[in-house]
């Protein structure tokens, strides 16, 4: 069994920022992914999906310095800007679409908010447009008061200022799912696009390109078939969720047999990790922040890193998370 840590690292977006639409998204320069690339290059050893389960199973054991990266979301970033890289260079990545954005091209609300935050400079004049959205909402849901929502969900987190966080928490789980879907829609068809169609076309990867990266040796694991917060879900529901994504899965070619599940927003409970054993799962990554642990006792609930926990210039001197790992 491999004792050592395992630096598994989380990217989103990777493109050209500056150069595109939507400059103010969140992301990673596709010049800074190269630079992080080389970083991790000169101080870690890249591994695969089966390295990693031939450690867990007591298999040979990993590099002290092993690596992965792990792309989430199926975004057109990851076919145009990072497979060519990885290809080249011989490194397997881990991606995870949601099978809701390539079959049926629709964009999720997750990355509606991205967009709507990126657009719209004064992020108060959001939370006043939500309010009003809410004043009109109570005739037709069950809701709480403006303030004891803002009250509770704004609270500021490491990347994002308490009025961002209370929008993006609100919007995404602690309003009732139609509610929250009929707000966010609003607003990015108000300040984004209202082709909803063309822009998923152009926001998420293709089914074609899914198949492509597999032959050309990347690996395709599940992120869900609709990007729900998995551990809100009613065990039926999560079950479908897990069912749906691996035939989708099988359909592209991608293994269905000691698969990876990547949760969105990192999250999982108790019955989520009993379908997911009874499905096969080998690993299960989540958004907490650490160095992963090859440990059958927690194989299904893997800490990940950032890309922003890691240097963007090539040169850097190893930063804390890498000292941990160089033998």
């Amino acid at each position: 069994m491999n004792r050592d840590p395992l630096t598994i690292v989380m990217y989103h977006y990777v493109r050209d920022l500056p150069l595109t639409r939507y400059p103010r998204i969140k992301g990673l320069c596709t010049s800074q992914f190269r630079h992080q690339l080389d970083y991790l290059r000169r101080h870690y050893s890249f591994v695969t999906r089966v390295q990693c389960l031939e450690a867990l199973h007591g298999g040979q054991s990993l590099p002290a310095n092993a690596v992965v990266l792990t792309f989430d979301d199926g975004y057109a970033d990851h076919f145009a800007n990072v497979f060519p890289v990885l290809h080249e260079l011989g490194i397997e990545g881990w991606f995870f679409p949601p099978v809701r954005t390539i079959r049926n091209s629709e964009v999720l609300s997750v990355n509606k908010i991205h967009f709507v935050l990126a657009t719209v400079d004064k992020h108060a004049r959001l939370v006043q447009e939500v309010f009003q959205s809410l004043d009109a909402l109570r005739g037709e849901f069950e809701l709480r008061s403006n303030e004891e929502y803002y009250r509770e969900l704004a609270v500021a987190s490491r990347y994002d200022p308490a009025e961002v966080i209370f929008l993006k928490r609100l919007l995404q789980h602690a309003l009732p799912e139609s509610a929250r879907d009929r707000i966010v829609s609003e607003l990015f068809s108000r300040y984004v696009a209202s082709n909803e169609l063309a822009f998923a076309r152009e926001l998420y990867m293709s089914e074609d390109q899914v198949r492509c990266m597999l032959r050309s040796g990347m690996y395709v694991g599940s992120h869900g078939y609709g990007h729900y917060w998995l551990n809100r879900l009613p065990v039926a529901e999560q079950e479908r969720e897990v069912a749906l994504s691996l035939e989708f899965l099988a359909d592209v070619g991608a293994p269905t047999k000691d698969w990876v599940m990547c949760y969105p927003y990192g999250a999982y409970n108790d019955s989520l990790l009993e379908i997911l054993r009874r499905y096969g799962c080998g690993l299960g990554l989540t958004a907490q922040v650490g160095l992963a642990a090859l440990d059958p006792g927690g194989a299904l609930t893997l800490a990940r890193l950032d890309t922003n926990d890691l240097p963007r210039e090539s040169l850097t001197e190893p930063v804390e998370w890498t000292r941990r790992v160089l033998a």
